[in-house]
C-alpha cells in the first residue's frame, strides 16, 4: 500500500486499506483487525493516522449527509462529512456553526479528534460542539456518547468515530477586513484589543521582520482604516503574500459582506487551500503568556524565517475536553507553515518547545512537534481507552508514545 497523507510527508505502513460499504461492515472490519485506524481527510503531518501492519479504514462511502434538527438546533453528520459541505447544508436552513477551522476541506472525525480550532477570542474549538457521538469499540460494538468530555479529543485512540452531533447557532454574515504592517509594538500593547476587534483575528508573521505582516479581522463591521497603526490592504492577501503567494484561493475579502461559511475560513472549499504540500506545526499557550511567547518566537525569528512560509497569531476560548489543548482555560496559538522541508523543521522544533516551555506549552496532536505536553485528565482518559480498548488494537506507535508515554 503507498497512501500518504495530504502533504506527502507521510507514507502510510499499514498492511491495507479497506473502504466499508456499511456500518456492519465496519464493524466486522475493526472486531477482526489487531490493529486499525480510521482516516479522513488526511491533513495530519505525523503519524497519528497511521496503523503499522494493520487496517486504514476510509469512511467515505458510508456517507456524507447531514441531517438538521431544528427544535434542540443540532446536526448529525458522518464521520466522513467535510466541513463545508456541512456549512452549506445548514446554513440553507437558516443555521450556522459557532466557528470554523481555516481550512472548510477537513473531515469532521479528523478534526474534533486533534481539537482543530478557528480563532477568536469567545470561539472555542470545532471539538466544544460535539454534544453527542456515535463510536464503533474493539469488539466492534456500537456506543453513544452525549456531552462525555473524555471521548470528543480522542486521537483515534478509543474506537472509530461512524457520526457525531454538533450544536448549531443561527446562521450570521460577516466581513473580512485586511491590515497590513502591524507595528509589533501595538501588538505588545494592544493584544487583548487586537483580538477584540472581530468575531475572529489573525495576525500573520516570518517573525523576523519589524512589523506583522497582515491582520485578517472577519466580524459583522468595519474595523477601521487606520487599525493599530497597519494600513488597510489595497487587494486580497494571501497569508503568504509576502512569499508572492496570489489570494485566488482565499475567501472574499475587502470588507465585502457575506455569510459566516464563506469569511470565517482562510480558503475556498473549490480550491486546494494554502500551497498544498506545507508542512505544520502549532503550539498553544495560556493566554496570559501572550506576549512573552510572542517574544520568544521573535528571538529565533532569523532561524524561523527562512523555513517558513508564514505564521499565525490567533485566539481559541478554553474549555472541558480532557485531551484538548484549550482544557483548562484561553489559549494563544502560534501556527507555523513551513515550507516542505522536514528535516530543517523538525531541527527547529526542540529549539521552539526549549523557548515555550516555561509557559505551559501544548502543541497541536495532528501537527509535526518534538514532545507532548501533560494534561490533568491524562490518566482519566488512559483509564478510559483501557476499558475500550483492553487489547489496544486502537493503541498506534503515536498513541503509546505521546498518551501512554511509552518508547
Amino acid at each position: 500500500m503507498r497512501e500518504t497523507n495530504w502533504a506527502g510527508n507521510r507514507t502510510f505502513t499499514a498492511e491495507r486499506l479497506f473502504r466499508p460499504r456499511d456500518l456492519h461492515e465496519l464493524q466486522e472490519a475493526v472486531a477482526r483487525a489487531t490493529a486499525v485506524k480510521a482516516i479522513g481527510s488526511r491533513h495530519c503531518f505525523n503519524d497519528i493516522a497511521d496503523c503499522p501492519g494493520g487496517v486504514l479504514l476510509d469512511l467515505s462511502a458510508l456517507g456524507t449527509e447531514a441531517v438538521l434538527d431544528p427544535e434542540p438546533a443540532t446536526v448529525t453528520v458522518p464521520a466522513a462529512a467535510r466541513y463545508g459541505d456541512v456549512a452549506v447544508q445548514v446554513h440553507a436552513a437558516g443555521f450556522a456553526l459557532a466557528n470554523l477551522a481555516s481550512l472548510p476541506h477537513c473531515t469532521v472525525a479528523g478534526t474534533v479528534a486533534t481539537a482543530t480550532h478557528g480563532s477568536g477570542r469567545r470561539n472555542q474549538s470545532l471539538a466544544s460542539a460535539v454534544s453527542g457521538l456515535e463510536l464503533v469499540t474493539a469488539d466492534g460494538e456500537v456506543k453513544t456518547y452525549s456531552r462525555h468530555d473524555g471521548v470528543v479529543v480522542a486521537l483515534g485512540a478509543l474506537g472509530v468515530v461512524t457520526r457525531l452531533t454538533l450544536d448549531l447557532v443561527p446562521s450570521f454574515d460577516l466581513r473580512q477586513d485586511v491590515f497590513d504592517g502591524l507595528p509589533w509594538e501595538s501588538v505588545y500593547e494592544h493584544f487583548d484589543e487586537i483580538q477584540d476587534a472581530g468575531y475572529s483575528v489573525s495576525l500573520f508573521t516570518n517573525w523576523a521582520r519589524d512589523e506583522v505582516d497582515q491582520v485578517w479581522v472577519k466580524g459583522p463591521g468595519r474595523p477601521g482604516a487606520d487599525f493599530f497603526g497597519a494600513r488597510a490592504a489595497d487587494g486580497p492577501r494571501h497569508p503568504a503574500h509576502a512569499a508572492g503567494i496570489p489570494a485566488d484561493n482565499c475567501t472574499r475579502q475587502l470588507g465585502v459582506p457575506g455569510p459566516w461559511h464563506e469569511r470565517i475560513p482562510h480558503f475556498r472549499l473549490d480550491f486546494t487551500p494554502s500551497i498544498g504540500n506545507e508542512l505544520q506545526t502549532e503550539y498553544f499557550v495560556p493566554a496570559r503568556h501572550a506576549v512573552e511567547a510572542m517574544e520568544a518566537m521573535r528571538a529565533i525569528g532569523d532561524r524561523l524565517a527562512p523555513v517558513l512560509l508564514t505564521s499565525e497569531i490567533r485566539t481559541v476560548a478554553g474549555d472541558g475536553l480532557w485531551l484538548s489543548p484549550f482544557h483548562g482555560g484561553d489559549r494563544v496559538a502560534l501556527h507555523f507553515t513551513w515550507l516542505p522541508d522536514e528535516d530543517a523543521v523538525r531541527a527547529l522544533l526542540p529549539v521552539m518547545e526549549d523557548r515555550l516551555a516555561p509557559f505551559d506549552v501544548r502543541p497541536h496532536w495532528g501537527k509535526l512537534f518534538h514532545r507532548a505536553a501533560e494534561y490533568p485528565k491524562l490518566g482519566d482518559f488512559r483509564a478510559l481507552a483501557a476499558e475500550l480498548d483492553p487489547d489496544g488494537k486502537f493503541r498506534s506507535p503515536f498513541v503509546r508514545r505521546h498518551v501512554f508515554g511509552e518508547r
